[in-house]
């Protein structure tokens, strides 16, 4: 396949069905495309797992992260004093 066919008339860039998103592997015509998320391409199964792994490792970073931070800012809000005065009567 020529440079020139990866580009369609009026556009700038590749077509999105192209070439695989996580190898560069051009896509067929005549063979399977995987797809993850709506509109992102693979060419094998292995490409689109390897691909789901880093997103699912991606967000349980960011979770954990922002349980962190969470974490952080409820001690940071638990550690206020507050002052005044306390009437206790017998």
């Amino acid at each position: 396949m020529s440079y020139d066919a990866l580009f369609y008339a009026g556009s700038e860039g590749p077509h999105f069905l192209e070439a695989c998103t996580l190898c560069s592997k051009p896509l067929g015509h005549n063979n399977d495309i995987f797809m993850y998320r709506g509109n992102t391409p693979f060419c094998s199964q292995e490409c689109r797992q390897e691909q789901i792994e880093c997103d699912e490792a991606r967000e349980r970073r960011w979770k954990k992260m922002s349980s962190k931070k969470s974490t952080t800012e409820t001690s940071k809000k638990s550690a206020t004093v507050q002052t005044g005065t306390l009437v206790a009567s017998n």
